[in-house]
């Protein structure tokens, strides 16, 4: 490989992680989010801050640039592919954790963003336009494969709501090719910039609509099956009434924040699959 495609390769790399990391930055910021952490606050945790997540999403650059690189060096789908881009997430994860000095922030993000960088970066090598089903579809397989290599670890969160609730959480989302997104979070992204001309409201309603249906582990582990039925309804209501656009959208939204505020449900999963809504908005339309 010669030095200019080593350097445009390099540049390649980057410009993912930056999406990525970008997505993840942009996700955060995005106010007003119920029960979530934006620009007003920490939402119901209490443990998380605002600079705190856009330094945790920094944090993870050279991991998104090392994953697309993986993807290029292998070339296709593979179990060795998979396990490689494991083994940066584990140490993406490991710096991550050093950035928050221990606390969680993107554990999910790294597992659902990682393969969706990858996805991408294998889908250049065949495609002249990437698009958002065959990159989804992508990480699905990658998804599929399992990493011999994870290390055995006390029972997560999402383990834990899993035996209880039979919730398949991020995991399953990314086998079956993030289907919350492609169904919901997408459509109603692009559905709502036609509408209303307005992004502040394209994104907020694309989140809602993900907040619908999503039997989200972070609301579950912390409010059961009434603060997940409480999110659905309120978020669908929401929608109902024009979504965020418009004033009675507006306090149908504060009413729903209430609830999940009353009840510490917040929605991370959710959060989580913006963040991929958004990347694969721009990967799709870049």
């Amino acid at each position: 490989m010669n030095a200019l495609v080593q350097t445009t390769t390099r540049q390649y790399c980057s410009f993912l992680a930056d999406l990525a990391v970008n997505a993840l930055i942009d996700e955060v910021n995005l106010t007003p989010k119920p029960a979530l952490v934006d620009q007003r606050g920490s939402g119901a945790h209490q443990d998380l801050t605002l600079q705190l997540m856009e330094r945790s999403a920094r944090s993870l650059q050279p991991m998104f640039e090392a994953m697309a690189q993986a993807a290029l060096d292998h070339g296709f789908v593979s179990q060795g592919l998979r396990e490689e881009i494991g083994k940066i997430g584990r140490d993406g994860e490991v710096t991550m954790l050093q950035e928050t000095q221990g606390i969680n922030t993107h554990r999910g993000a790294i597992w659902a963003l990682g393969l969706l960088v990858t996805a991408t970066a294998l889908n250049s090598l065949k495609a002249t336009a990437i698009k958002a089903g065959e990159i989804c579809q992508c990480a699905a397989e990658l998804a599929c494969l399992e990493d011999r290599f994870i290390p055995k670890h006390n029972e997560t969160h999402g383990q834990y709501v899993h035996k209880k609730y039979g919730a398949g959480g991020a995991k399953l989302q990314a086998q079956l090719g993030f289907p919350v997104v492609m169904q919901y979070g997408l459509p109603q992204l692009r559905a709502s910039r036609i509408q209303h001309n307005h992004e502040l409201a394209a994104q907020v309603d694309s989140l809602l609509a993900m907040m619908t249906t999503l039997r989200d582990t972070c609301v579950l582990y912390r409010a059961g099956e009434v603060g997940l039925k409480r999110m659905h309804m309120g978020a669908q209501c929401v929608l109902d009434l024009g979504g965020y656009a418009t004033i009675t959208g507006k306090r149908a939204l504060q009413i729903l924040e209430m609830d999940l505020m009353l009840l510490n449900a917040s929605p991370g999963g959710v959060a989580d699959l913006f963040a991929v809504t958004l990347f694969i908005d721009r990967v799709e339309q870049l």
